[in-house]
């Protein structure tokens, strides 16, 4: 299926698409509320500082005199002190709301991650998810703890600063005010287009992600091909598409921002002007122009800072719908309300009421395509698989072998018809209680970071260490540990990338040993396997599939002659099934694939024994 493309978006300022974090603040309204009173007493406070200094010189300075002067210092000392209380609250409650808040949206993306189906990963980048649950998700707490309330501070300061210059002095207050509708002609203008740079930042920055995952993941391949200056190349040519696009923001704001600053300017070289002309006709005390000049000066700034909070809700709008694009991503396959209100969900499982399984699976008049296709991969497909069969599954690499798996493992849900486990449908349990009862082994497994230990152990949390060891008996997997430094205590590393892939595989069937499932998935799981490993491990897979349902995606074509059932695909679709004699007097396309794969080991068999 190919790579998802990134979303374009392309909303001008759009307050609908904060909806969709309201449901993230909710638990903090208490610490938002204060936040806003905090806030708010600050802004007061700001306003009156002003009228101290209006006061102290019209009833200290120019009437040459200290008497009452310790009252007012007592006052003026008492009101910085409780400037710096709100401020400390204030940041303390900020702070607070600003970690939690991206906690939260991590883990819920994280969970949301964790309940997609696996469709989503195979059409979805690494960076593409990366970045929304890292970058987007910082952004936007930093903006709702910070941003939001340093604008609601701002707008505050500012209409109480106009309300006070009214109060002093009408004319003058109406000079500095006409600043306001010019600003705002300039934030219409300016916010479209830094918007739409800003998304195209946060999607080259996906991008970025996407090739450092690559690039780290795929080192030992870049090394061996020696296609270093290739990535190095496709890495800069996205990396200046990164400096191109954020230079072109860095220039709307460093234009935008200093047209506010030089409105803000004019305005007060004006009232300077007409001020003094006003304390020199004695129509106004020096101290009221004092305090007018301060506020006139002092205003600039929380404009200048409210342009700024609203050039990054303008910006953050990408943010937003990139982490709520995310979130909103449909699950796929879900579990319908009356199956989670019985048989709970992936976190909250309620296992006291789920069914044992035997294992007994049948497709019933199954059609199946892809959501990315129309072309029906499967096409009222009958199949009934009693428990205790194996079932191998034979076909060219790339004819659609995994599919049927995937169905029978509920990945995939059919688009026509059903599958029955143990005769009722698979859709009226939940997956948990199917997926607990399946043992995957892939063809290229995966380790999770930690020890042999840790990731035999995954297979059942609460299994002993001597259950763990004697999973890895039953598969040879001990034959790969006493080869360790430490045993079932060395680390893997990240991926398991210390160990072969052969290795890993045998980690990987232990671990599913472990967890003793009804039903066995081997997805080739001895293609990586030397043929010395293999035959040690083949009595052990005879032995661990009895009375087990079991699928075998083969590769090996003798591996699998002892199937209950084999299933020939061929571009995606089943064209033979019976037993392997069988197949093999039809002298038909599994016929065919037989002969050559065995010509070719034949061939194989000669060379090392030349070798040797």
């Amino acid at each position: 299926m190919p790579a998802i493309e990134e979303k374009e978006y392309t909303k001008s300022l759009d307050l609908k698409s904060w909806k969709g974090i309201l449901p993230f603040l909710k638990p903090y309204r208490g610490l938002l509320v204060m936040i806003v009173v905090l806030n708010l007493l600050v802004a007061g406070v700001d306003i009156s500082m002003p009228l101290f200094q209006q006061f102290a010189i019209n009833n200290f300075i120019k009437m040459d005199t200290t008497e009452g002067i310790w009252i007012f210092g007592l006052v003026y000392g008492l009101v910085i002190i409780l400037q710096t209380t709100f401020v400390v609250l204030f940041t303390r409650r900020s702070m607070k709301v600003e970690m939690r808040l991206g906690r939260d949206m991590k883990r819920a993306c994280f969970v949301h991650l964790q309940q997609l189906s696996l469709s989503y990963y195979n059409v979805t980048p690494v960076g593409y998810i990366l970045a929304r649950v890292m970058s987007d998700t910082n952004r936007i707490a930093s903006l709702v703890a910070w941003g939001l309330v340093d604008m609601l501070w701002s707008f505050t300061y500012v209409v109480g600063v106009f309300i006070a210059m009214f109060l002093i002095n009408p004319g003058l207050a109406l000079l500095v005010i006409l600043i306001v509708p010019a600003i705002a002609l300039l934030t219409a203008y300016f916010q479209k287009r830094i918007l739409h740079w800003n998304r195209k930042v946060r999607r080259i920055n996906s991008q970025i992600t996407g090739l450092y995952n690559e690039g780290i993941m795929g080192a030992k391949t870049s090394k061996t091909l020696t296609i270093e200056d290739k990535n190095f190349e496709a890495f800069a040519e996205v990396s200046q598409n990164m400096r191109h696009s954020s230079i072109r923001v860095s220039r709307l704001s460093a234009i935008y921002i200093p047209l506010v600053m030089l409105l803000s300017s004019a305005a007060t070289a004006i009232v300077l002007a007409r001020g003094g002309i006003l304390v020199m006709e004695n129509a106004m005390l020096i101290g009221t122009l004092s305090a007018f000049t301060s506020y006139a000066v002092g205003i600039f700034e929380p404009i200048q800072q409210l342009a700024r909070n609203i050039a990054d809700i303008i910006s953050v709008q990408a943010n937003i719908e990139r982490v709520t694009g995310l979130l909103d991503q449909k699950l796929g396959i879900t579990d319908t309300p009356e199956v989670v209100a019985k048989y709970g969900d992936s976190f909250e499982p309620k296992k006291e009421n789920w069914e044992p399984i035997k294992g007994d699976i049948e497709f019933c008049d199954v059609s199946f395509h892809y959501p990315d296709g129309s072309e029906e991969v499967l096409s009222h497909f009958n199949l009934k698989v009693p428990h205790g069969t194996t079932v191998a599954i034979v076909g060219e690499t790339g004819a659609g072998k995994s599919t049927l798996v995937n169905l029978a493992c509920r990945f995939f849900e059919p688009t026509g018809g059903k599958i029955l486990i143990d005769g009722k449908d698979y859709r009226e349990r939940s997956q948990l209680w199917l997926h607990s009862n399946i043992g995957y082994v892939l063809q290229n497994p995966h380790l999770f970071s930690g020890t042999v230990m840790e990731n035999i152990r995954y297979g059942r949390l609460e299994a002993s260490d001597e259950e763990v060891y004697a999973a890895a008996r039953a598969v040879s997997a001990d034959t790969v540990v006493d080869k360790l430094e430490n045993g079932y205590e060395s680390d893997v590393g990240e991926g398991g990338d210390r160990l072969s892939t052969g290795e890993k595989q045998l980690i990987s069937f232990a671990r599913a040993v472990l967890a003793d499932p009804r039903i066995f998935v081997l997805d080739e799981a001895t293609s990586s396997i030397d043929t010395q490993t293999e035959q040690l491990i083949q009595a052990a897979i005879s032995h661990l599939l009895k009375d087990r349902t079991s699928f075998l995606i083969a590769h090996r074509l003798s591996t699998i002659r002892q199937a209950d059932l084999i299933l020939v695909v061929k571009d995606g679709k089943i064209v033979e099934q019976g037993q392997h004699m069988e197949l093999l007097k039809k002298h038909g396309y599994y016929h065919d694939l037989y002969m050559k794969q065995f010509e070719e080991e034949s061939a194989m068999s000669v060379l090392q024994a030349e070798e040797a």
